[in-house]
């Protein structure tokens, strides 16, 4: 039996409301509604489901004490018996949308938001990285280079000073640094296509420190290489290896990398968190940095282990050189704050914020692993899992 029911009927011709009949009879995609009017000449118009602008479920407990239903371009109807509306709607067979459920029974609420904050996390965990894989591969050398000699005006401008080693010591690690660079072969090239022209660069004013920047920039400080010279069993061999994990860093385009993870995923939060993601993904942008880098730094690793075997140098060294500079910045500096460079070695205490030498949200400078178990890891030979 069809329930009649009564209501309102505001047609947008006058202001005066008129009393109508309705009748909610099942359809294919959903109840349809007939209207009669029951005044003047008691014209009779049928909507069909999507002509309807179906009010939403309240709770069961709490309904309204009255329903607005658009009608489009024929007004709207306002009913005074809210459950009887809803039980006819059910009858005819009306299914609720997702937000209707949600907001009718805290079970489908809360299922919603585990299954939002499941897929959040599995973007952030896999889609992240592997979207910003895809898109590395495409990233022009050019636009790598151009971004690289904004990023080191800004460093030189902001707290570096030239180097004050002598011009033929330069000359020497230079020339051993091309030799290095010389024994890049396909098996050590992520990105076939890949071949920037590496180039090493010389500073003062930071502790023992070396930095890679996308395009093939890298920079030696000249703490670094006096810390080299007076370590036992280190010396330029040291230095060598800690340039091969700066080649690493940008054979395997770290750097580029991090940009790319932090814009896909600032973007994909956007899209699934709306006006809200600013704040969270503030806070998961910080979070990829710290993950991130320190699988990038265990790539760098391998990828000087496997260099430095094919330039037939021994990798202990290195190991040494970390060593070293670890237990002479112990006094002066907490074993939590790590690094404050994208580097092979620990440099000094870290710098406010004030004075961050990148702008825009774009930070070099992360956590890397704990400089100690590292060490053995070089010594051994495999730092961890090393696909090279």
């Amino acid at each position: 039996m069809t329930t009649v029911l009564h209501a309102d009927w505001f047609d947008g011709r006058t202001s005066r409301p008129r009393p109508v009949a309705l009748q909610l009879t099942p359809g294919a995609s959903g109840p349809t509604l007939r209207l009669q009017a029951l005044d003047g000449e008691r014209e009779v118009i049928e909507f069909t489901h999507r002509q309807v602008g179906w009010p939403q479920r309240w709770s069961a407990g709490k309904p309204p004490p009255r329903l607005v239903v658009d009608l489009g371009e024929r007004g709207s109807l306002q009913v005074g018996d809210a459950p009887l509306w809803q039980a006819a709607v059910a009858a005819a067979g009306h299914r609720a949308t997702l937000a209707e459920r949600m907001q009718t029974r805290w079970s489908v609420l809360l299922g919603v938001l585990l299954l939002a904050g499941a897929g959040i996390g599995a973007f952030y965990r896999w889609g992240t990285p592997w979207a910003a894989a895809q898109i590395t591969r495409h990233v022009p050398l050019a636009w790598e280079q151009q971004l690289s000699e904004r990023v080191l005006t800004e460093i030189d401008a902001g707290y570096l000073e030239p180097s004050k080693l002598p011009p033929e010591r330069q000359a020497e690690l230079r020339a051993k640094f091309d030799r290095l660079a010389a024994r890049i072969g396909p098996e050590l090239r992520r990105y076939p296509t890949y071949q920037p022209r590496l180039t090493l660069q010389f500073r003062s004013g930071l502790g023992p420190n070396a930095f890679a920047l996308p395009g093939g920039t890298i920079v030696m400080t000249d703490a670094i290489v006096e810390q080299a010279r007076v370590i036992p069993g280190t010396g330029d061999t040291a230095l060598l290896g800690v340039l091969a994990h700066e080649i690493g860093h940008v054979e395997l385009r770290h750097t580029t990398r991090i940009v790319v993870e932090q814009g896909v995923l600032q973007i994909g939060l956007g899209l699934a968190l709306g006006d809200v993601s600013s704040l969270v993904s503030n806070g998961a942008l910080l979070l990829t940095g710290l993950a991130y880098s320190r699988g990038h730094e265990t790539e760098a690793d391998c990828y000087a282990i496997a260099l430095m075997r094919k330039a037939d140098l021994p990798v202990a060294p290195l190991a040494d050189l970390l060593l070293g500079i670890e237990r002479l910045r112990e006094p002066s500096a907490p074993r939590s704050a790590e690094r404050t460079a994208s580097d092979t070695a620990p440099a000094s205490a870290p710098r406010p914020p004030s004075q961050n030498p990148i702008a825009n949200g774009i930070d070099w400078f992360s956590t890397h692993p704990d400089t100690v178990d590292r060490a053995e890891r070089l010594k051994a030979g495999a730092p961890q899992a090393c696909p090279i």
